[in-house]
């Protein structure tokens, strides 16, 4: 006789507490059995050393060892979403499934299918808010559409937002209701075909000064003042809730600010799914790309001759993480001094970043190439080496990266800056129509 339980799928919110949808399946009346899906179709685009796929499997690792305490484990599969929803069903007489929502055009897709699957075998599918304090279409103009300005935006979620937001769902406090179970197979690394990788994903760092000097201190890369926080929202292994709590202790909301950034982009990329692939404003599709394979190709390895663009090329081929102010200065030197199109350094930094988040890297690339929402105007074009001057004047942080700078084995700058300046704005306002 198949035993009879409520699943609860882990997708992007990999940890047991403050969990809405984990604890809404504890709160059902049958036992929850908690799986994960390793999928096909995200994990065969990856390269085989990839250290988000390791925390995502160090995540499960430790989950699995709570669960155990309480009777329970966690289930892990390897394959596509759809198989392995067919084999659970095949196994257990399944009520009802449990997840938090997902924005992502892919995951739209992708929960639509498996909903229609579970309706065909009257199972119900349960969906809750869980990665962000606002969603799709709770923050938009007095007409109903989305904005396309983050300030307007921030001040409306600003005005919003209560404590009641930040509501704890005590997911932890029900663990004893997890399906009593032992699991056979346990999936490793090894079985996907995947190695362990050298570099980590970081931990983060919320300690009060991070948050209270962020704004004095976000601007300059050689100073830690950043929290590393990225890939642990982005896969949930923290809570937003608890974050977003943390921050308005301070009178500083520039790092509450950072977070409303992050929404601002997510409802973007919900409202607007087709700037995975096109321009927001669509003009900017008419630009001449030079897409000079060579160029690339020194861009990505920090080869380029300018000491900063090449410090956080390095450090994120070495870390898999670059702090933002260097991000948009890489980011316009490539678009705009190179003039390669946009798409190639956000499949770039998708690949590399360890924090990658869709939504963000299409919106902060679009911004520095100038084609995105509230973007850089056209004729914004970083000078790489007033960037240096302004955020790295001792030069603290090219040391580190670019210990090579002042000898004369250091490659010669890839491109003038002011010849650069000059083609990129002939360019741009030829595909512009200027």
């Amino acid at each position: 006789m198949k035993s009879k339980v409520t699943l609860f799928w882990f997708r992007r919110d990999l940890r047991l507490n403050d969990n809405h949808g984990l604890y809404n399946a504890l709160k059902s009346s049958e036992s929850v059995l908690p799986i994960f899906i390793y999928d096909q179709h995200i994990l065969d685009k990856l390269p085989k050393q990839d250290a988000r796929v390791e925390f995502i499997h160090k995540q499960l690792t430790e989950i699995n060892q709570t669960l155990k305490f309480h009777g329970s484990q966690l289930a892990t599969y390897n394959g596509t979403p759809e198989e392995v929803f067919t084999k659970i069903i095949s196994e257990y007489d399944v009520s009802s499934v449990y997840c938090n929502h997902d924005y992502e055009p892919y995951g739209i897709t992708r929960d639509k299918l498996i909903s229609n699957l579970l309706k065909d075998n009257s199972i119900s599918f349960n969906s809750f808010k869980d990665q962000v304090i606002f969603e799709r279409n709770q923050i938009t103009k007095d007409d109903g559409l989305p904005y396309k300005v983050y300030t307007p935006y921030s001040k409306k979620w600003l005005a919003a937002f209560d404590l009641n937001y930040c509501k704890s769902y005590p997911s932890e406090e029900k663990l004893e209701s997890c399906h009593k179970t032992k699991i056979d197979k346990w999936i490793d690394l090894t079985d996907m075909g995947f190695e362990e990788n050298s570099i980590k994903v970081a931990p983060f760092d919320i300690h009060n000064n991070i948050i209270e000097n962020y704004e004095a201190t976000r601007n300059f890369p050689a100073v830690n003042g950043t929290s590393k926080l990225g890939p642990h929202l982005r896969f949930g292994s923290i809570s937003i809730r608890q974050i977003v709590s943390k921050a308005i202790q301070f009178e500083n909301n520039i790092f509450l600010k950072e977070l409303i950034w992050r929404e601002f982009f997510m409802q973007i990329l919900w409202h607007f799914p087709h700037t995975i692939t096109q321009s927001f404003k669509p003009q900017y599709d008419a630009i001449k790309w030079r897409n000079n394979t060579s160029e690339y190709q020194k861009w990505c390895d920090g080869n380029t001759g300018y000491p900063l663009v090449d410090a956080g090329m390095r450090e994120l081929n070495k870390t898999g993480f670059m702090h933002n102010r260097v991000r948009m200065l890489v980011g316009s030197f490539l678009c705009k001094h190179l003039l390669i199109d946009w798409r190639w350094g956000e499949a770039y930094f998708a690949e590399k970043l360890h924090d990658f988040e869709l939504s963000s890297n299409i919106s902060n690339w679009q911004w520095v190439a100038g084609c995105g929402v509230d973007a850089a105007p056209y004729f914004r074009i970083f000078n790489p080496t007033t960037q240096v001057t302004n955020f790295d004047k001792d030069h603290l942080y090219i040391k580190k990266w670019v210990p090579e700078y002042q000898e004369l084995t250091y490659t010669k700058p890839i491109v003038d800056h002011k010849f650069a300046r000059e083609r990129c704005l002939r360019v741009y306002k030829e595909a512009l129509g200027k």
